[in-house]
């Protein structure tokens, strides 16, 4: 007798058989092709009925069936996904910036979990959570050890339940209950918006996410800001490390700056439905206004469209680095037990024609990598000024900047979770801070933290080492090793770090980091941008290029 495995997986072999009469049906008519797919979902029901009957131990269905999905969409692209049920509120939170939760981001620290960045007025903070509090225990659970995607899962939940958390404080070891009534958590996809500049006459929006209501919120953002100085002279409209999301939201951006009826954005699929014209429908909000947009390797997706697009139209110019290129647009199509699909079904269009898709995942190399389109097949294109312009590689700025590079004793800090640990030191010691605009740690206060490190363990090693050994490994690989030995020790010693001397050196990078993470403790994320910005270099470009007009023409080929 079959075990209730086997029945769910008879059900499956149910619909899977009207599944394979269709696909028969469809042989008769189609390509050859639907003949091997029948062909191989037979071997595949086969194989999974004898292996669940026959394997010594039992086995969870529903587990290797999502891996042996996740496998097969592995060979496509990246954006194809099987969502499960279970994953519908991770992906809901991807389209409309909500869920149902407390309000605060976690952290990994070993053996807890830890209550990392936390949203204002979210239910966490309402409840008195703190940044830097382990969590011991869920609903009386011990949570140690616990994977934490796994705690994420169980945080979250429907708006109104409440859930009962056991919190560690770090530093005295105190345990306390606190008791979270869950919301309907809807993260700002505007992060920041500001007058900036001299005379604070340029509008400032940085823009997270194209979840639900970008467009709407960006347009608001400009309204208040218009009201506050009716004379603004220009926009920065900043995409740094912002990944996507809805294609209309994204046309109704580009809506907000250039007129009614102009092509934003074209998609081509394999099937003619999805060969699409996306055109403005609305009058402007302003035509005019000078407009800078912010963008780094971090932009993809819906802003590579309206950085792509603003500049093909040479409405505006884009300042920064090459951004990612993902010219791909995905749909999603619904499967049986609540599941869903997400798989790309086209390509994207700048106005000039351009596709900025950079991988491509049609032709794999031997060890299943993929590999950039090559410069020799790129295409020019023109812009409505006659600018060239190409495709197959992201959106290249006009105004190209250096991204700051962090460094590896920097990166070993955040990683380690030392920045963190000090950040909650420094916050119970200090009731208040100067506001975000102008708080700055001192060189007193940076001698503390460095003195705190003192007691800490923290090993790395510099780029410059790593390199040195990978030297190491090839020429004893190739058998030259001996004869370089004396050579390759000398270079080790001389380059062998100080952790003294290496905090010097980086001491300006490490105060940033320490300095965003305390201001977050104290202001929340809106905090953390105001503060970025005091020294953001890419900002300042774009406040220079948008108070001078003639270099602004220029640029745009007017």
């Amino acid at each position: 007798m079959y075990s209730s495995t086997i029945k769910k997986i008879s059900l499956a072999a149910i619909l899977l058989g009207a599944s394979l009469q269709h696909i028969d049906a469809q042989t008769k008519t189609k390509d050859d092709s639907y003949f091997e797919i029948s062909k191989n979902l037979d071997i595949y029901y086969a194989l999974f009925k004898e292996v669940n009957e026959y394997y010594v131990d039992p086995i969870q269905p529903g587990k290797m069936v999502k891996k042996s999905i996740d496998e097969m969409l592995n060979d496509l692209d990246p954006y194809t996904n099987y969502i499960t049920e279970d994953d519908i509120e991770d992906y809901r939170f991807q389209t409309t910036g909500k869920y149902g939760g407390i309000g605060c981001a976690m952290r990994d620290m070993g053996e807890y979990i830890a209550i990392d960045e936390l949203f204002e007025n979210g239910p966490a903070a309402k409840a008195g959570l703190k940044a830097g509090d382990l969590l011991i225990e869920v609903d009386g659970k011990s949570i140690k050890n616990k994977d934490d995607d796994d705690i994420r899962k169980l945080v979250k939940g429907s708006p109104g339940t409440s859930i009962k958390f056991k919190i560690r404080n770090p530093l005295t070891g105190v345990e306390t209950e606190k008791t979270v009534t869950r919301e309907e958590i809807a993260v700002n996809n505007i992060s920041h918006s500001a007058l900036i500049g001299t005379g604070k006459d340029i509008a400032y929006v940085r823009l997270n996410q194209f979840t639900e209501r970008a467009a709407a919120n960006i347009k608001n953002a400009l309204d208040s800001l218009k009201k506050a100085n009716p004379a603004i002279k220009g926009i920065v409209i900043d995409l740094r490390y912002n990944p996507g999301g809805l294609l209309d939201e994204a046309v109704d951006i580009c809506n907000l700056f250039i007129g009614k009826d102009q092509l934003v954005v074209s998609t081509k699929g394999k099937v003619d439905e999805w060969d699409k014209n996306y055109k403005t429908k609305q009058n402007s909000w302003d035509e005019k206004l000078p407009i800078t947009v912010l963008v780094n390797k971090g932009s993809a997706s819906a802003s590579e469209i309206v950085s792509g697009t603003l500049q093909d139209l040479d409405r505006a110019v884009v300042i920064g680095q090459r951004s990612y290129g993902k010219g791909l647009v995905q749909s999603t199509r619904n499967l049986p037990f609540n599941g869903k699909l997400k798989v790309t079904t086209a390509h994207y269009f700048t106005p000039s024609g351009r596709c900025i898709q950079a991988l491509d995942y049609t032709h794999r190399n031997e060890d299943g990598s993929v590999g950039e389109v090559p410069d020799s097949i790129k295409k020019a294109f023109t812009t409505k000024n006659g600018r060239k312009v190409y495709d197959g590689g992201g959106i290249d700025p006009d105004i190209k900047t250096t991204p700051l590079e962090s460094s590896k004793l920097a990166s070993t800090l955040y990683n380690k979770n030392l920045v963190f640990e000090y950040a909650t030191e420094y916050v119970s010691k200090h009731v208040s801070i100067a506001p975000a605009d102008q708080f700055q740690l001192s060189d007193a206060d940076m001698d503390l933290f460095f003195a705190w490190l003192d007691k800490k363990e923290y090993t790395y090693k510099t780029k410059t080492e790593e390199a040195l050994e990978r030297m190491k490994t090839v020429a004893e690989k190739e058998k030259y090793f001996e004869d370089i030995k004396a050579e390759y020790e000398a270079l080790a010693k001389t380059l062998s770090h100080d952790k003294k001397q290496d905090l010097i050196k980086n001491k300006a990078e490490i105060k940033k980091m320490l300095q965003t993470e305390i201001i977050s403790r104290y202001y929340f994320q809106k905090g953390r941008s105001i503060n970025d910005m005091q020294d953001d270099a890419e900002v300042k470009e774009a406040i220079s290029v948008l108070y001078d007009a003639a270099r602004y023409n220029k640029i745009l080929g007017k």
